[in-house]
């Protein structure tokens, strides 16, 4: 089994607001980095208003990312959401989310309310995803 550590740069997905990969990879395992509700197209363009449109932009380039690197919402075990509204945001970003992903395929998660975010964003989210095992 390999140790080999990946750092995975996704064409069309947003540019980073950051020094840092959209990915990294290590044993089948995927971290990625949270992303912003910034345009894949142009990341200079405003973002979208309120937290619902901003959490499908967040989910949508999220899945970019994963569609990247062959994987999918099905792979994903882990989430952390970061929410600068946490009293007013909670319940319409978790209905957003929400709607990404089975009934019976939630992956764990923390939601955290924060003081600020990149370009004053209301959200941000970051997954870990498991890659099958070769044969499956």
């Amino acid at each position: 089994m390999s140790h080999d550590l990946k750092f995975w740069m996704v064409p069309g997905a947003p540019t980073p607001v950051g020094p840092f990969s959209h990915a990294t990879e290590s044993d089948g395992w995927v971290f990625l980095t949270g992303q912003m509700p910034t345009s894949p197209d142009d990341d200079q363009a405003p973002l979208p208003e309120g937290v619902v449109a901003q959490t499908k932009r967040v989910m949508d380039n999220l899945v970019l990312v994963l569609q990247g690197l062959d994987l999918g919402l099905e792979h994903v075990v882990a989430a952390r959401i970061f929410l600068t509204g946490f009293k007013r945001d909670y319940a319409s970003m978790n209905h957003t989310y929400r709607a990404y992903f089975p009934n019976d395929a939630l992956p764990a998660r923390t939601c955290i309310g924060v003081t600020g975010l990149a370009r004053d964003a209301l959200v941000e989210i970051d997954f870990i995803a498991r890659r099958p095992p070769h044969g499956l």
